[in-house]
């Protein structure tokens, strides 16, 4: 029986290596054309979408970037626009009554509010549960005069109703209490790679902004091709990549990114980075270890094995509870889908 034992593990090992799914990439939603249309989710459309985000619901929230628009995927896959006129504008209200100018950012809290980095306008605006947009903080950029937020690119939220904004020109990140009073997390406003503790740290025109359930925040520092690790006590590090652009997997700074825009982090303590220049989809182990989720580098819109699949400057990345991807494929205006159960 001893001499079987390891022709039967080596069995075992098979057997378990077939089982574990390996991840698919699918088309969610989007016909590719660049346009505006709701509707089942083949059928819809979308125009250089940017951002996205889910609820506890599994509903998908879009950033219909050159649309104006944000648009909602329910459970039965039918896309709706959840608000926007489509003008450019900062009118609040309801629904189509409300406006935006390039909205490239989105997330969701735990009570089905959505916040929205209303990018253009620099303003952060919320839509309550009944689809009522108003402006929860910042106002627009005026000759002169310093504006609270410039352009902010990314936003998310924790548990305890905090709201994250990547301040893109500002090269800083910001926070919004739940009493609505706005703050510097970490930047010292000029560019810059610095690590260190709140304002004594820099980046450079970050883009992308998600929040662990420990209090760690993730940051895209885009410019920088860095992804930057802030603690709860407010010390920023440099969890991988260098300044220098590649594609390389590895450990550390022995990795490397083109253009990192979108992040999200799973229950795990699993990081997903939306590496645009590259074409790729990567992901950051809890141990700091990079390596290549999905797409070939080349430009396309390949479903399939995860490893053949191709995107076209993909922005945006969300995770839901069963460890799914979905990506905001800006230059296909479709949404992707990685499914990794």
């Amino acid at each position: 029986m001893k001499k079987n034992l390891p022709f039967l593990l080596i069995v075992v090992l098979f057997i378990f290596s077939c089982s574990k799914k390996k991840p698919v990439v699918s088309t969610f939603a989007g016909n590719g054309a660049m346009a505006y249309k709701d509707g089942k989710s083949d059928q819809a459309s979308f125009s250089n979408l940017m951002g996205l985000a889910l609820d506890e619901q599994g509903n998908v929230y879009v950033a219909d970037s050159r649309n104006n628009l944000i648009r909602k995927i329910g459970a039965d896959g039918i896309v709706t626009t959840l608000a926007g006129s489509g003008a450019v504008g900062s009118a609040d209200g309801k629904g189509t009554a409300a406006s935006f100018f390039n909205p490239v950012a989105i997330t969701a809290d735990r009570n089905g509010n959505v916040y929205v980095a209303d990018t253009h306008n620099s303003l952060i605006r919320k839509i309550g549960l009944d689809g009522t947009v108003t402006t929860l903080a910042g106002r627009p950029v005026e000759k002169n005069k310093r504006p609270i937020f410039d352009n902010p690119m990314a936003i998310t939220t924790d548990g305890a109703g905090n709201i994250f904004i990547a301040d893109w020109i500002h090269d800083q990140v910001r926070e919004i209490s739940p009493a609505g009073k706005v703050t510097t997390v970490a930047g010292s406003g000029d560019p810059g790679a610095k690590d260190g503790k709140g304002m004594a740290a820099s980046f450079y025109l970050p883009e992308g902004i998600a929040a662990d359930d420990k209090g760690n925040l993730y940051v895209s520092d885009t410019y920088n091709n860095l992804i930057r690790k802030i603690n709860k006590d407010g010390v920023v590090t440099t969890l991988a990549g260098k300044l220098k652009k590649g594609s390389a997997n590895g450990k550390g700074a022995a990795a490397s990114f083109s253009h990192p825009a979108g992040i999200a982090v799973d229950k795990k303590g699993n990081v997903f980075v939306a590496d645009a220049g590259n074409n790729l989809i990567r992901m950051i182990s809890p141990g700091g270890v990079v390596t290549t989720l999905a797409g070939t580098g080349d430009r396309g819109k390949q479903d399939g094995d995860a490893e053949t699949a191709t995107f076209y400057r993909p922005l945006g990345v969300a995770t839901d509870t069963a460890g799914n991807l979905y990506i905001a494929d800006y230059q296909n205006n479709l949404v992707r889908k990685i499914s990794r159960q």
